[in-house]
């Protein structure tokens, strides 16, 4: 039985097919932040900037993740805990800046936000369908999971958040969509932060 179904033991990246997805995952998620932002800016849209700013935050941390596979099992939960914490960070920020748009409330383009969030939509399927059979693992592994997945589901939300935009004529969908994704970040962070000091106490 393979490493990552054995469930005695905790999977740790150390797989060239599980490197060789990441990568990937990575470039796709690098050249959807550059792609979203530019988009959010374009269509004066906060939800597409929290979902464009989550696309960094994974190319980033993805990255690390790939950097610490097959180091000790203290590194990879001390890098998982800044994930998580860096994670948490991004979630507030997106919050707050959420809350100034209330009061300096526009209009966004739906159909600017609706375009860019399907084919954003469309990436992170790939994502996850790429990472799906390696969601289980240690809290580095882990913490590439809920990422791929937190973007999924924030580009469902964009999609719909510029359906009711269009529908209603008023920003409040875009601003109530990303304090959403935000409580998305702080609950994956939670998790990432939880599981990463079990394994650091653990590992102690």
């Amino acid at each position: 039985m393979s490493r990552h179904h054995d469930h005695t033991t905790s999977f740790e990246g150390i797989s060239a097919d599980y490197k060789r997805r990441l990568w990937i995952v990575i470039a796709l998620n690098a050249a959807m932040f550059l792609v979203e932002m530019s988009a959010g800016h374009l269509a004066q849209s906060q939800a597409l900037q929290a979902d464009a700013l989550d696309f960094l935050g994974d190319a980033l941390t993805y990255g690390i993740s790939l950097a610490v596979i097959g180091k000790a099992a203290r590194v990879r939960s001390t890098v998982a805990l800044a994930k998580g914490i860096s994670l948490a960070l991004m979630g507030a920020w997106v919050f707050g800046s959420t809350l100034y748009r209330v009061f300096y409330l526009g209009l966004p383009e739906a159909s600017i936000m609706g375009s860019v969030g399907v084919l954003a939509l469309a990436t992170n399927v790939a994502s996850v369908l790429l990472l799906l059979r390696y969601k289980d693992g240690d809290a580095n592994v882990r913490s590439v999971w809920l990422c791929s997945r937190n973007d999924a589901i924030g580009n469902v939300a964009v999609i719909i958040a510029a359906l009711a935009v269009w529908g209603t004529t008023t920003g409040w969908p875009d601003v109530i969509v990303a304090a959403v994704m935000a409580g998305l970040f702080l609950s994956s962070a939670f998790q990432i932060v939880t599981q990463a000091w079990h394994e650091r106490r653990h590992e102690a």
